[in-house]
């Protein structure tokens, strides 16, 4: 097992009312075998120790799935590592020596609450706006009673694969948030359950989003190569062609 010696450079910011700056910090002895997370607790225990302020960051489970370790580091959405979140990155993809960056994720949608800590809650509000299927289900039927392709399930479960973290807002330089809405609304528009409401969801959808604040996507397709779930472009095509058919329909 190695250890690193590591300088940090990290956004601080009291509120969101007050402007933020970068602090540089130094750690010595990092395992190679701990997670990024597992640094910044580190770094938290050193801060603690010396009567200073620790630093915010958000994180939950820890496994990859709650999306709530939401970083920039050295400007990569979630750090260098593909189809990885930053509480499973691991600093064994980093140098003795290195400086590292970390930041909050920045994007007009996301304001900051303190140091790496934003709020997300935009994201919420759209999957509220339509991300649902509201029908009466009654007990659970068999198996086999509603007949789906295996191409359309595996599509709709790669769609659903979307952990909400926000790293292609963050890494889009529109932060465009239609990765995200793309993978909600391909999710139910590829079964049956969600066709009742397939036209009214992607129009309430994209409408919260624009009301968000959101920007636009240009495909660029850094939302993609960013995505810790490996989310896929097609997705925003999919978006493209419901929310066109929604409004032809709508406007007849």
């Amino acid at each position: 097992m190695s250890s690193l010696k590591l300088t940090l450079k990290v956004w601080r910011q009291p509120s969101r009312d007050e402007a933020g700056q970068f602090h540089t910090y130094h750690l010595e002895d990092v395992s190679t075998e701990m997670s990024f997370l597992e640094m910044l607790d580190v770094l938290n225990e050193n801060l603690i120790a010396q009567d200073e302020e620790p630093v915010a960051f958000d994180h939950d489970c820890r496994e990859g799935i709650c999306g709530m370790c939401s970083l920039m580091i050295n400007g990569q959405a979630h750090g260098p590592d593909n189809e990885t979140t930053t509480c499973q990155l691991h600093m064994r993809h980093f140098r003795d020596g290195d400086t590292i960056v970390i930041e909050p994720w920045r994007a007009k949608a996301f304001p900051v609450i303190r140091d790496l800590v934003v709020d997300r809650s935009a994201l919420d509000r759209v999957i509220a706006a339509g991300g649902y299927v509201s029908v009466n289900c009654g007990s659970a039927p068999d198996a086999n009673a509603v007949l789906v392709p295996k191409t359309d399930a595996d599509k709709a479960m790669d769609a659903a694969a979307c952990i909400g973290c926000g790293a292609c807002v963050a890494a889009c330089k529109n932060a465009s948030a239609m990765l995200f809405v793309g993978a909600k609304v391909s999710q139910m528009a590829l079964l049956p359950q969600g066709k009742p409401e397939r036209a009214s969801r992607v129009l309430n959808m994209v409408a919260r989003m624009d009301e968000e604040g959101f920007g636009n996507c240009t495909n660029t397709a850094e939302c993609e190569a960013a995505c810790p779930a490996g989310i896929s472009l097609s997705n925003i095509a999919r978006l493209n062609r419901e929310y066109l058919k929604a409004a032809l329909t709508a406007a007849n």
